[in-house]
């Protein structure tokens, strides 16, 4: 199998962190534990998720809030939800199971 472009694993990247946030993984140092993503990245992604029109936002405190996702925009979310194992086998994060 070949390499993923970057393209591909910047968009699933993006679709992972929707998925984490939208299920209660929402805040950097959680998406860090669940997915072993350096901080920066984490940070770059979900400030990248409005590329997709997919809205979130910070709610409570610097230090005691996290993110939620307001709007999915056009991404269907049963999709992601769906394709979760296969996702994360292609950015080699840890699969449940």
């Amino acid at each position: 199998m070949s390499k993923p472009s970057k393209t591909k694993t910047s968009f699933y990247r993006r679709l992972l962190v929707a998925h984490l946030i939208d299920n209660g993984v929402n805040t950097v140092p959680a998406i860090i534990s669940e997915t072993g993503m350096p901080r920066r990245t984490a940070q770059d992604t979900i400030e990248a998720l409005g590329e997709l029109d997919i809205e979130t936002e910070f709610v409570g405190a610097n230090k005691n809030g996290g993110y939620e996702i307001k709007d999915w925009g056009a991404i269907n979310r049963t999709w992601v939800r769906k394709h979760l194992d296969e996702i994360k086998a292609l950015l080699e994060y840890p699969t449940s199971g």
